[in-house]
């Protein structure tokens, strides 16, 4: 749960963060008990614990199915990332990933810490995925080939331009919206969406990662990962590393901000694609990420801790996201007060200022056209509390024990 320090800060995330908690204990306790699912929703829980969540609330079918599609691409993924692998070895795993799903038996040492122990126990993911329905396991199949060719001609090929970085993030997060949008049609509660506005979900959240984990990714031993486009940082520094030197911090932001700016363009399509679900439990499924997207965005825009540190929501509200986000309203009125936050960090002086404004105002057209943004109080902005610190912290070990209670029973 949040830290001390950030609860008595934000009060009002505690309770958030305790549904949260609570949420999470019940989905580790209905872990199924044949071992090879077993395994796999475990793996889920520690490899992205906020999504296990929301995949939790799916049906049944489309639970596992979902739970699987996530942990091929992860494992795929972590061949792909580990940079002490050489390209001859690499690219032919990538190449024939899609083959290996259907092996029992095939496993591959890479990766580290759970991601180890996912690749080193893949056969589990395997025999769980030959038990889901053929219209799921084709899906999956399919998106995984498309994934692993795409990955692989990138390992030979960097990211020069912005039509590449396009590219690149539609192998390695658009199709993953195709194959979401293919699942959700096969188990009957769906339109099928197109190809380019799943896509477009993909891209969101894909370039929202490769903004935020810009220094993670360039201080990647043995070797960087670079995916800003060239055609974008060249126009600021001489080499994509120089932007996290201090003497760079004017260029650093300028770049940053322009690589936020061309993650906008993609709002349009994210809004109506979750507009036109039906299933509430899909909805969120979709909806929690997009919105944690854009969050994320507002606090990466023109602040120079992307290149110095770790840049992320803070667990508080992220939990009241999770917690509050039920329809399309939710959506609008969340992407409209990000979209706020945003506009208030531009300067006009930036190159990149007026067409981050023309998106900006072109996204919050829409959630205004939609005529369900109230005049409730924002959970998004920050609001000093007026409580004492000492009277907090005592609700703090009332509340703790409260849930220590709850939890035994």
């Amino acid at each position: 749960m949040g830290s001390l320090k950030a609860v008595l800060k934000h009060p009002d995330d505690f309770f958030p963060l305790l549904k949260l908690k609570m949420a999470a204990n019940k989905a580790e306790k209905q872990i199924p008990s044949e071992p090879h699912w077993a395994f796999s929703y475990s793996m889920l829980h520690k490899v992205s614990r906020n999504f296990a969540l929301v995949i939790q609330q799916l049906n049944p079918q489309l639970r596992d199915a979902v739970c699987i599609f996530y942990l091929v691409l992860r494992a795929l993924d972590t061949v792909e990332d580990d940079t002490s692998i050489a390209a001859d070895i690499k690219v032919p795993i990538l190449i024939a990933f899609h083959q290996h799903i259907y092996n029992r038996d095939w496993h591959f040492a890479c990766g580290t810490k759970e991601y180890k122990v996912l690749m080193d126990q893949f056969h589990h993911v395997s025999t769980a995925f030959l038990e889901l329905k053929r219209g799921y396991q084709e899906a999956i199949e399919d998106i995984t080939m498309r994934m692993g060719a795409g990955m692989a001609k990138f390992i030979c090929k960097e990211v020069e331009t912005v039509d590449d970085y396009d590219e690149y993030c539609h192998y390695v997060a658009g199709l993953v919206g195709i194959g979401l949008s293919k699942l959700f049609h096969s188990s009957g509660t769906e339109i099928l969406f197109s190809d380019s506005i799943s896509n477009s979900m993909g891209l969101f959240l894909q370039k929202t990662n490769i903004i935020r984990d810009y220094l993670e990714d360039i201080n990647e031993i043995p070797k960087s990962r670079m995916f800003w486009p060239r055609e974008i940082w060249s126009t600021y520094v001489n080499k994509l590393e120089d932007l996290k030197y201090e003497e760079n911090s004017e260029m650093a932001l300028q770049c940053l901000n322009n690589m936020v700016t061309n993650a906008l363009i993609h709002i349009e399509d994210c809004l109506k694609y979750m507009s036109q679900l039906k299933d509430p439990a899909i909805f969120r499924f979709c909806a929690i990420p997009q919105i944690m997207a854009i969050g994320t965005l507002a606090l990466c825009y023109n602040n120079i801790e992307v290149f110095r540190g770790v840049v992320k929501l803070r667990r508080g509200l992220t939990a009241k996201v999770i917690d509050r986000t039920r329809t399309m309203a939710d959506v609008y009125q969340a992407f409209s007060d990000f979209s706020d936050m945003i506009k208030s960090k531009v300067d006009m002086h930036d190159p990149s200022a007026q067409t981050t404004i023309t998106r900006l105002e072109a996204a919050q057209k829409i959630c205004k056209d939609s005529s369900t943004l109230s005049n409730r109080k924002s959970y998004i902005f920050k609001r000093e509390s007026g409580y004492c610190p000492a009277l907090l912290a005592l609700l703090f070990i009332i509340l703790a024990i409260l849930y220590a209670y709850l939890s035994a029973n």
